[in-house]
């Protein structure tokens, strides 16, 4: 009986241990099952299982609108929401690698001087004294021993201790106290404790005594001991240790602890940039200012104090080894394990070898599994915010297998996002290692090979929003070809297909169809892609924009090897390699930002050059505009929704505004807005949700209890336009607004773009926030096509085809189709079989991911890629369409 959403009242039984694979056309309800019903529901009995303060929150969390969900283990998501990762996380950190390098360098590590650079030697308990009886005579001081540093807790036993042992005084969070007049502390708050081992003025015959309390501090707080110093009105602290001292620069240094290695606290963080690695500077060019980030002066770029920095492990600090690729990084591990099996790390201590031998087996087993998923070129300090929403994934999937989890469910969004379709393989073997682990995992996935490989597949459908929500099959692969009204089985049958014949129209404008017929025709795609035409053949060569291109000369970003390729205008480009080969980096990083400087003026575009570390961008004069389509979170507030991104709620508001009781009540459109105004829940303030903060948790959102969802005030819901209020409009799909609306011509007309481009499910008044990736993409190309812009525009799409089904993609393709047609040139980046195959250019970059990748591989038309022997994306054009 699930009913979130969209979905009818669907009854399935999934099986335990198995990897389930739910498909469907976008909108269809695959999400809505998966993650707003198994997850939710399965999150929610784990808080119910947790504390009563806990449990008193369940009130307000709603339950997902099912009727039953029996045999539900423990739900683990793992989506493409890169936004939820804190903003100082890296891959290391997100895959819990980082915390065994912390561990690793804490205990194995060798310290070295921040000012010298060499190795520090422990300092003796007579060393500590002879120092400090140099200071002038009649100097005040205190023996402390630190035994709490910024810690959070009450600290009881702590502070028992220090009365235990018979001391009188502490020092708690800088201030002298009676240990008699401790408060409580407050558990939640950090706190500092220093036990009060002895106050000394410096003068004759004090040696011994100095020497003892000395002795005693160390004992105490395990080797270290803080001399505080009366300096005029305060006094100053001197940190010694019997561990860590430079006697050449008489420094010493606390005791190298896990934490002292995280730059996401206060405790290990470089001051001078907080634990980002970079700040922000300003240069001064001519009559203008650019701000860029650069590598932190202090640190170097890695995040940590000069302590944690200079601490290394077998000759490498914790920086030099994150900086470093996955694929380097388990060579050297291995390289050391080596030398530990070997006997050959003699400069190691007994103590460090058996800490090395226990932590780099979990290190290498988890950057094996980061290898699994086809990851191992991205580097470990790579910040998580960065990586795509498919390296995310596949991030969090590695630390998924590597954690050995047993028994859990595992619900996955879209693993093979980003993914070349060489690397689909090695992620399908991960998931089955997962479920052989004995998990069940379901994916939500559209990819043939991820469907084919399923043990249990859920077909949804057989549209998008009202049309879809039914359980069309449940089952192994076998049967589905039963369901005629599966775009699914369809798929899998090779009955959808498009036409990739007409390649020679001069305005490339490709048909593209999404019928059954011809498929004898069809058939054998690679045929028809080796007999179309090449490309200088397919343009005609008198037509004004046949020679018009951009060429990239000399670009550097990341792994880019001074690659210098050409651009086609007014074609359907396709930019293609494997994952982490470069392409983002060429157009994304690359193209884009430098062309889009240039539209600003020649100064900001030669500044944005030196940025992206490329010599030069030419033929930028023939375009007019640039437009990025990507796949980022739509709208800049949680109001935004289609209604107000596409402008269509100005004009709505309009309407209202004319109605007879609005003009009888003297309301104007204003009144009419839920962004701001009066007309808006002054309790939601317009947004129809109240926000549950949880701790434990990511927030939880309820309706509104004021409006009940509906954004506006009771007034302002008594006007009526046709019928229905403004909470009305705003809770009709596209496809019903296109209908209501059918006498407004301005309206009407955008409706039908956003219903052209497959989005006719949506309801006006979703939130952005809710939008799939595809989702949002689609969003900004309709908005461009109702615009209608003439002149002529360079669209770039980053992954058009995530999250899309194989009957989306053939209707994003022909919407490609109708931009070039329309006059403008397209550039994706992408892996989709049928989009490189419907393309008139590709450029494929490469050979390989990484310091492998940053070439040019091939570049002409698909025939000429499927006949590159050097490119690997050449081998899968030859297969034709995905679902074949």
């Amino acid at each position: 009986g699930a009913r979130t959403h969209n979905l009818r009242g669907v009854d399935v039984d999934l099986p335990l241990g198995k990897l389930i694979v739910m498909t469907g056309v976008s909108g269809s309800g695959k999400s809505s099952l998966a993650f707003d019903t198994v997850f939710a529901e399965g999150q929610r009995r784990y808080l119910e299982s947790v504390s009563v303060h806990t449990r008193g929150l369940l009130k307000q969390l709603p339950r997902p609108d099912v009727d039953e969900v029996s045999g539900l283990p423990p739900t683990v998501s793992v989506d493409q929401r890169v936004s939820t990762a804190p903003i100082r996380n890296t891959l290391a950190m997100t895959t819990e690698i980082y915390d065994y390098l912390r561990l690793l360098y804490a205990r194995a590590g060798t310290a070295h001087c921040t000012r010298c650079g060499q190795a520090v030697a422990s300092q003796s308990v007579d060393q500590i004294p002879n120092g400090l009886l140099c200071l002038p005579e009649r100097t005040r001081l205190m023996v402390l021993a630190p035994l709490v540093r910024d810690r959070r807790g009450a600290h009881k036993e702590v502070l028992a201790s220090i009365a235990r042992n018979g001391f009188v005084r502490v020092r708690l969070d800088g201030n002298l106290l009676d240990i008699s007049q401790v408060p409580e502390l407050d558990p939640a708050r950090s706190h500092s404790i220093d036990a009060v081992i002895d106050r000394i003025i410096i003068k004759e015959g004090v040696a011994q005594r100095l020497r003892e309390s000395v002795e005693l501090a160390v004992r105490e707080s395990d080797g270290t001991c803080v001399i505080s110093i009366a300096d005029g009105d305060g006094w100053s602290d001197r940190l010694f240790s019997t561990r860590f001292h430079c006697a050449t620069c008489d420094l010493s240094f606390p005791t190298p602890e896990p934490r002292t290695f995280s730059f996401s606290s206060a405790w290990g963080a470089c001051p001078e940039c907080q634990g980002f690695g970079v700040v922000g500077i300003v240069d001064d060019t001519d009559d203008i200012s650019v701000f860029r980030k650069s590598s932190c002066s202090t640190c170097r770029g890695s995040r940590l104090q000069p302590f944690a920095s200079a601490v290394a492990f077998l000759n490498r600090t914790i920086h030099q080894f994150t900086s470093c690729s996955v694929d380097q990084c388990g060579a050297l591990v291995e390289s050391w394990l080596t030398e530990l099996s070997t006997n050959r790390t003699a400069n190691l201590s007994q103590e460090a070898r058996l800490v090395a031998a226990k932590t780099l087996p979990d290190i290498l087993r988890r950057l094996e599994c980061l290898r699994q998923v086809g990851l191992g070129y991205l580097a470990l300090d790579r910040p998580t915010r960065s990586l795509s929403g498919g390296e995310f994934q596949r991030a969090r999937l590695a630390a998924s297998l590597g954690s050995g989890l047993y028994g859990a469910c595992f619900v996955l969004d879209e693993p093979t996002s980003g993914l070349h379709p060489r690397d689909t393989q090695k992620l399908l073997q991960t998931i089955l290692q997962i479920r052989d682990q004995g998990a069940t995992v379901i994916v939500v996935e559209h990819d043939e090979e991820i469907m084919r490989a399923a043990d249990f597949l859920v077909d949804l459908g057989p549209g998008a929003g009202s049309e879809g929500g039914n359980l069309l099959y449940a089952g192994d692969l076998a049967d589905i070809h039963r369901i005629p009204d599966s775009p699914t089985a369809r798929c899998l049958q090779g009955r959808l297909r498009f036409d990739a014949t007409d390649l020679k129209e001069a305005s490339r404008s490709r048909l593209i169809s999404t019928g059954e017929t011809d498929r004898e025709t069809l058939s054998n795609n690679k045929k028809q892609v080796q007999e179309t035409l090449p490309f200088s053949d397919r343009v005609d060569q008198t037509d004004a924009h046949a020679n018009k291109r951009l060429v990239v000369r000399g670009a550097k970003r990341n792994n880019l090897r001074g690659l210098t390729v050409e651009f086609p205008l007014h074609q359907f480009v396709c930019v293609t390699g494997v994952s982490g080969s470069g392409k983002s980096s060429l157009v994304m990083e690359t193209l884009f930002p430098v062309i889009e400087a240039y539209q600003q003026s020649e100064r900001h575009g030669l500044n944005a050059l030196a940025d992206v570390e490329c010599d030069a961008i030419e033929g930028i004069e023939h375009i007019s505009r640039i437009v990025a389509v990507d796949n980022s979170a739509i709208g800049r507030n949680r109001r935004s929704c289609i209604a107000t991104i596409s402008g269509i709620w100005n004009e709505v508001r309009r309407l209202f505004a004319r109605t007879r009781d609005a003009r009888a009540k003297g309301y104007s459109a204003q009144k009419f807005s839920f962004n701001s105004g009066d007309g808006r829940c002054a309790a939601c303030r317009g947004s129809g949700v109240r926000e549950m903060r949880m701790s434990f948790l990511p927030d939880a959102t309820v309706p509104c209890p004021d409006c009940r969802g509906s954004r506006f005030s009771q007034a302002v819901l008594e006007v009526t336009f046709r019928g229905l209020t403004v909470a009305d409009i705003l809770n009709l799909r596209i496809d019903a607004a296109r209908e209501f609306f059918s006498e407004f011509a301005s309206l009407n007309a955008k409706l039908s773009t956003f219903h052209d481009v497959g989005l006719g499910y949506l309801t006006l008044g979703q939130p952005a926030s809710t939008f799939s990736g595809g989702e949002a993409q689609r969003i900004r190309l309709a908005v461009e096509l109702a615009e209608k812009h003439s002149d002529h525009t360079l669209y770039v799409l980053d992954e058009p085809t995530s999250g899309l089904h194989p009957a989306d993609i053939i209707q994003l393709l022909r919407l490609l189709r109708k931009l070039v047609a329309g006059g403008h040139s397209v550039v994706v980046v992408e892996h989709n079989v049928d989009v490189m195959l419907a393309s008139d250019w590709i450029i494929d970059i490469g050979p390989e991911s990484g310091p492998a990748g940053g070439t040019l591989v091939a570049a002409g038309p698909p025939p000429v890629i499927a006949a590159a022997k050097a490119s690997m994306t050449g081998r899968f054009l030859g297969h034709g369409n995905s679902c074949r």
